[in-house]
């Protein structure tokens, strides 16, 4: 297609749009090409040589540039949004089946349940003695929707004696820019990023969400000409593989949790990061936990950054068999390193007979911390 000896037809673009870009080819392939780069400029090929309806335009315009390449707008509809679910305006129009006539209730269906949205502070000093300094990458989507992680997250690395920094300048990762074809926009998130975290001070830059800090952690391939971009892939972590491999002090210890807990793998965190094995080694900290690897965690759940937004039908078929595998292993929670992957299965858990809670493994964490002092 990028020589133009094959033309790009509906068809063609049709095979590369289902693709999950879960990159699990990678993780077999004997040559080691790198299938995630070429998705990524096979999608901006097409981009660059097909003219979207202009409605389309309009709605990725105000999505990816308006909403998610701008943190105070994206609050500013996640505010709306809120008010919206909780002065009853929300199940005033789902009753009267308004959604459904305007086409939106697929959409609304998807709608997390938005908290207050967080004033972040620069600084959260660790409590004494101090270990280091790390940076905590908030995000777009993890920020507004899940801050409960973020101080899980927060409170974990404090009381370890790390003081976590949290740059007001960071912007989102530009995973979702560059998976959709648009790089020279995802590139200028990246720098963005690049210039808000001071890399000289810090010891790591933490991220919560496995499909960001897959992102974060390729900086390097993306902005090959900036040495700043190289020091900032290196230093970047996902959470439990950063709390995992700390050494903890020995005041602090955590509580016994008697609970069955399934453990989702996302792809970006197996078959990009290569550290499935961190959330099961951080969890197995917990006394008396059981984890239960979700059954078929080699497949991908459908989530895939938008695609469960674009490619429903697929995305849903795929998350079927993990409902499906929750049904048979019958947890108190279910745990995932990937937001996308949380709202996903949280959605289509709402529409089960099951009593079944969806949170991020630090979240665990924090809930059985306790310090010891003698």
């Amino acid at each position: 297609m990028a020589s133009g000896n094959l033309p790009l037809t509906a068809r063609l673009e049709s095979h590369l749009a289902l693709c999950l870009a879960c990159r699990n080819c990678e993780v077999v392939c004997p040559a080691m090409v790198n299938y995630g780069q070429l998705i990524d400029h096979g999608r901006a090929l097409i981009e660059a040589r097909r003219a979207r309806p202009l409605a389309q335009r309009l709605i990725r315009k105000i999505a990816m540039d308006t909403l998610i390449a701008r943190p105070r707008h994206l609050r500013a509809i996640a505010h709306v949004l809120r008010l919206y679910q909780r002065s009853g305006l929300q199940w005033s129009l789902r009753k009267m089946r308004l959604l459904a006539l305007l086409g939106l209730s697929q959409w609304d269906a998807k709608l997390p349940l938005l908290p207050a949205q967080t004033k972040w502070r620069p600084v959260y000093p660790g409590r004494a003695p101090k270990r280091g300094d790390v940076g905590l990458f908030i995000g777009c989507v993890t920020s507004i929707a899940d801050g409960q992680t973020l101080m899980a997250a927060i409170r974990v690395l404090n009381t370890l004696g790390y003081d976590v920094h949290i740059p007001p300048h960071q912007a989102c990762c530009g995973a979702l820019h560059q998976h959709a074809g648009e790089l020279t926009k995802a590139a200028a998130l990246m720098q963005q990023n690049v210039a808000a975290f001071d890399t000289d001070r810090l010891d790591a830059i933490i991220s919560i969400a496995s499909g960001c800090g897959a992102m974060l952690s390729e900086y390097n391939d993306c902005l090959q000409d900036d040495p700043r971009a190289q020091i900032f892939a290196s230093k970047t972590q996902d959470i439990s593989h950063f709390l995992g491999d700390c050494e903890w002090p020995k005041e602090v210890s955590l509580a016994p949790l008697a609970a069955r807990i399934a453990v989702h793998d996302p792809c970006t965190l197996k078959n990009v990061l290569r550290h499935e094995d961190k959330p099961y080694r951080l969890l197995e900290k917990i006394p008396a936990v059981q984890l239960c690897p979700l059954p078929e965690n080699d497949l991908c759940c459908g989530a895939a950054g938008t695609y469960f937004l674009t490619q429903t039908e697929m995305a849903e078929a795929l998350r079927n068999s993990k409902l499906e595998a929750l049904k048979q292993i019958v947890p108190e929670v279910l745990v995932t390193s990937n937001i996308g992957c949380a709202l996903h299965l949280v959605d289509g858990i709402r529409g089960m007979d099951m009593n079944v809670e969806v949170t991020h493994p630090v979240v665990l964490i924090e809930r059985q911390l306790r310090i010891n002092i003698t």
